[in-house]
């Protein structure tokens, strides 16, 4: 397994302009990151928080971190103030969102996220499976509420047939694993399609993934906490990977820009230059926007 590469990590830091005395809160705090490098260039200058819905993520973060002024949590960032009201936080200075899958979880969570690996179909972030899954979406959902959320969610212009096929193969037996789940989609799309670019199984995998763990209410949610506890002339940094997200993401800052609560860092999302494309070719669809509250 690589280790994984945090994605635009000096455009982010940079950005967050990172004051002594700061808190900074990482929502995605992952195997580490963004957390790391800003812990090795800060130190005991500031105060870390870090969040993550992986038990397995939060341990290993807590270790690297241990050195520094850090804390990191077992939490949603949907519940992002309940953890700093738990902590008496009032206010915080710098938050960071990263919203792609760590190469972690792709590679050696085995719940499921590559469709390059036969794996159980779970798709959830926390590792305790508690709650829905992905093999509840494909083997229980109507066959009307599968397409529109491989439509919806991961703009999937085959959806139909998707979800068509998948209603078919589970009438013969339960799709238990994402191998079955990629062969299925492999016969629902015209030949052409499996060849692309882009892996034909890429958009369902998405969409039943971010289905899963609610991604896109949780991010509207978490962006209005953060920005709630967000102090005078505080930071957002927000790493999105797809344009469902970005979109979420443009519309709440442009809101908050047209209010005159905030103001735009930069107008336009900074993307990966051509070096860090070499070094890391999954920063490819990064967009990395940043508001600073008035």
């Amino acid at each position: 397994m690589g280790e994984h590469k945090p994605v635009l990590l000096k455009e982010t830091i940079e950005g967050l302009a990172i004051e002594a005395g700061d808190v900074v809160v990482d929502c995605t705090v992952g195997l580490g990151g963004h957390s790391v490098e800003i812990c090795r260039q800060f130190g005991n200058k500031i105060v870390l928080i870090g969040l993550d819905a992986d038990e397995y993520a939060v341990k290993q973060a807590g270790a690297k971190l241990q050195n520094c002024n850090a804390a990191v949590f077992t939490a949603n960032f949907r519940d992002l103030k309940k953890v700093l009201d738990e902590l008496k936080v009032k206010k915080i200075n710098r938050v960071i969102f990263d919203l792609g899958l760590s190469s972690w979880q792709i590679e050696g969570s085995g719940r499921g996220f590559s469709f390059r690996r036969d794996e159980p179909l779970l798709m959830t972030f926390s590792s305790q499976n508690q709650g829905l899954t992905a093999h509840d979406a494909v083997n229980d959902w109507k066959e009307e509420n599968l397409e529109i959320v491989i439509r919806g969610f991961g703009e999937e212009r085959y959806a139909r047939s998707i979800a068509k096929k998948i209603v078919e193969a589970r009438k013969i037996r339960p799709i238990e694993t994402t191998g079955q789940l990629v062969e299925i989609i492999r016969f629902a799309v015209p030949n052409a399609y499996r060849y692309g670019r882009v892996h034909f199984a890429t958009k369902t995998f998405q969409a039943l993934r971010i289905a899963i763990n609610e991604e896109l209410k949780s991010l509207e949610l978490g962006l209005e906490q953060a920005f709630e506890k967000l102090a005078s002339r505080g930071r957002i940094a927000v790493i999105s990977f797809h344009s469902l997200e970005d979109r979420i993401v443009k519309k709440f800052f442009a809101g908050l820009a047209r209010g005159k609560k905030a103001w735009l860092i930069n107008k336009k999302p900074v993307m990966a230059s051509e070096a860090e494309l070499v070094l890391n070719p999954r920063s490819r669809s990064a967009k990395l926007r940043i508001l600073e509250k008035i």
